[in-house]
């Protein structure tokens, strides 16, 4: 922990942090691990994002939102500095995105169908399956998809964490989800939760 006087942070401060921030590392290094993709990467993505925390934890108003703040600042660093190492950004396809649902090709398939899509493909599926899924989602949509289905931040928190318009924000967490939906329904298929490929694709149900 870098020396408070050396910070300039005072005392007062530097308690607060060392009281308020500990409790939030796990949710921290889970959405770490969700940008980086690689286990040591996260662990440096949360040591860098602690230091800068700790420089800068006077500008931090108390009463305020410290999980939006602190994931804020690993947004910022991930982008700054790790997402440079990575190659291009993975590319997806808006179409074969957009108007795919999981809950329609489910209907499409079955036309008994009358259960919710999570009972019939999330939960035949596992958690590192979900996951995984996750894992798959080009940058932006990941993000998107993290911030606010697993660790539950509004529209308005993770604009200000990702530094983009509220608009953008919900037109890369649809596009987001909607291709989640397209590989958790790939994965179902593949493992024989369902058959066929999704309406159109030429492919049809398998006997």
């Amino acid at each position: 922990m870098p020396d408070s006087k050396a910070t300039g942070l005072a005392e007062e401060d530097r308690q607060r942090f060392q009281d308020e921030v500990p409790p939030l590392l796990d949710s921290l290094y889970g959405g770490a691990l969700r940008m980086t993709r690689n286990p040591a990467d996260a662990e440096d993505l949360v040591q860098e994002t602690m230091l800068r925390a700790y420089r800068s934890f006077d500008r931090f108003e108390s009463g305020t939102n410290l999980k939006a703040w602190l994931f804020r600042i690993m947004t910022n660093a991930y982008i700054n500095t790790y997402r440079k190492k990575q190659r291009e950004p993975q590319k997806l396809s808006t179409d074969e995105v957009q108007d795919f649902d999981l809950y329609q090709e489910l209907k499409n398939h079955d036309t008994q169908f009358t259960e919710t899509p999570e009972s019939l493909v999330l939960d035949a599926l596992v958690d590192t399956d979900i996951l995984q899924a996750i894992e798959d989602l080009p940058d932006q949509f990941r993000l998107a998809v993290v911030l606010s289905d697993i660790e539950g931040f509004s529209y308005a928190e993770m604009a200000e964490i990702m530094d983009v318009p509220m608009g953008t924000v919900m037109s890369r967490l649809h596009r987001g989800r909607k291709a989640l939906q397209k590989r958790l329904w790939d994965i179902a298929r593949d493992r024989g939760i369902v058959k066929g490929g999704p309406a159109g694709d030429g492919q049809g149900p398998r006997g």
